[in-house]
């Protein structure tokens, strides 16, 4: 889901390789040789190397060489096994999502556990693996852990009620105000990074403005507000998360009521 955060500003879409050639990979549908040498290296250890590299250099620094590098091979030899960075980056997309086989890691309760739970690994998803907010997913190339995830979620959230759109939607939900929170995370460690001044530093250099600003009677609503309404106490991706649920939750007591 890493402290690299070089090349951050490389976007990448999914999709961009191959996708026949992809699906082969990831689906280890393509027809293997039966004679000559064994192969010294793995597609599992390929992937997993190129991950690496872009938690610890983003995707700026991802390139088939540099992967090459990590593994002590030349940048042709990997071209045996991946046809491209586009084929390599759908497989990484692929790889991040495996989910591990234990039924707690979407919660022990019903639906709306199932889903805080989705919202909270995913989160921690993207912390993991920052890069994964420079890839434009929205067209991604459907792998058997993608596919299993969202089995095994939909499976959890089928007695909502809902239609079948609609749970698709409510995942889609959680998915996209956890991007939103993960970016925004991103962001303030990037501006760290680069202005080397803390979130405290960087609030505290503006005090005095502000505190003329709301003595001037222009900004009433702002004035009265409590001391730790702007502080980092607050959990502001539990409280948006728990307001989704709720807003469903809604939905699908009225569904139940209107059921025949």
């Amino acid at each position: 889901m890493t402290s690299g955060t070089s090349g951050a500003g490389s976007t990448e879409t999914s999709g961009s390789g191959d996708i026949a050639r992809t699906l082969e990979l990831l689906w280890d549908t393509g027809r293997r040789p039966s004679r000559g040498p064994k192969p010294t290296l793995t597609l599992d250890r390929i992937v997993e190397a190129a991950v690496q590299v872009a938690d610890a250099e983003g995707l700026g620094g991802l390139s088939m060489r540099r992967v090459a590098a990590e593994l002590g091979m030349g940048t042709m030899s990997l071209y045996r096994y991946v046809p491209g960075k586009g084929e390599l980056l759908d497989l990484m997309l692929d790889r991040v999502q495996r989910r591990s086989d234990d039924p707690s890691d979407l919660g022990d309760g019903g639906w709306r556990a199932a889903l805080e739970a989705l919202g909270r690994t995913t989160l921690a998803l993207y912390r993991r693996h920052p890069w994964l907010l420079h890839v434009n997913q929205s067209r991604p190339v459907l792998g058997p852990s993608a596919v299993d995830g969202m089995e095994k979620i939909l499976t959890r959230i089928l007695p909502m009620g809902l239609t079948h759109p609609e749970l698709v939607s409510a995942v889609l939900m959680i998915d996209g105000y956890v991007v939103g929170a993960a970016r925004t995370q991103l962001y303030e460690r990037e501006a760290e990074r680069r202005t080397g001044l803390t979130d405290a530093e960087f609030w505290q250099a503006q005090f005095p403005v502000l505190e003329k600003a709301m003595a001037s009677g222009r900004y009433p609503v702002m004035a009265s507000l409590s001391e730790d309404s702007f502080g980092s106490d607050f959990d502001h991706f539990e409280f948006g998360l728990q307001r989704i649920l709720d807003g469903l939750e809604v939905l699908v007591e009225r569904r139940g009521e209107s059921a025949p």
